[in-house]
């Protein structure tokens, strides 16, 4: 098993493969008459997608006389997964499908053409879990809990509690007794 790749690796893809473009064209063959007027939105799209990773979020653009952006922030995302046919896994190809709460059961964002697919999701799969647990990143949380002043408050938060416990033990006895003055147990 390799190990996966850096996330400065990912972070650096703002292309497609160019093995989309051949997907592209083997797709288009299917249909031979309609080749010249399919293949000229194909060469547009290939040519002008371009993906964004950021700290916050995954963009897609793409297009040339009606440009078309798509911004997912990780907050967002539900579920991701993989899909590929038969001339896709041919090429080495797959494309990932970014599903958010949007209500919509298809994806809301579809990223093509990309040989590190696994990688990919992988990373979008822990930049997810990481904004949902709320630690971002795991070294800085573990300094802030060793630290002298988060370990006071966790103190003080502790003993408020156990005083709110007290206090709360003390009137439930309280109702109680009010309840049964003969201090004998009811039967129920």
């Amino acid at each position: 098993m390799n190990p996966p790749p850096p996330e400065a690796d990912i972070l650096a893809i703002e292309r497609p493969h160019p093995s989309l473009f051949t997907y592209y064209w083997l797709s288009l063959l299917l249909f031979p008459p309609l080749l010249p007027i399919l293949i000229l939105p194909r060469w547009f799209r290939y040519h002008t997608m371009r993906y964004k990773f950021t700290s916050e979020g995954i963009s897609m653009s793409w297009g040339i006389l009606f440009r078309h952006e798509i911004i997912v922030n990780y907050a967002r995302i539900q579920d991701i997964h993989l899909r590929s046919n038969l001339v896709e896994r041919w090429l080495g190809l797959a494309r990932v499908l970014v599903q958010t709460a949007s209500g919509s059961s298809s994806a809301e964002l579809t990223l093509e053409g990309l040989k590190e697919f696994e990688a990919v999701r992988d990373f979008l799969y822990s930049k997810m879990r990481g904004v949902k647990d709320g630690s971002r990143h795991p070294q800085t949380a573990i300094a802030a809990a060793e630290t002298p002043a988060t370990t006071t408050a966790d103190t003080e938060l502790a003993s408020a509690l156990r005083e709110v416990a007290r206090e709360l033990r003390a009137t439930r006895e309280a109702l109680a007794a009010r309840q049964n003055p003969s201090g004998r147990p009811r039967d129920v």
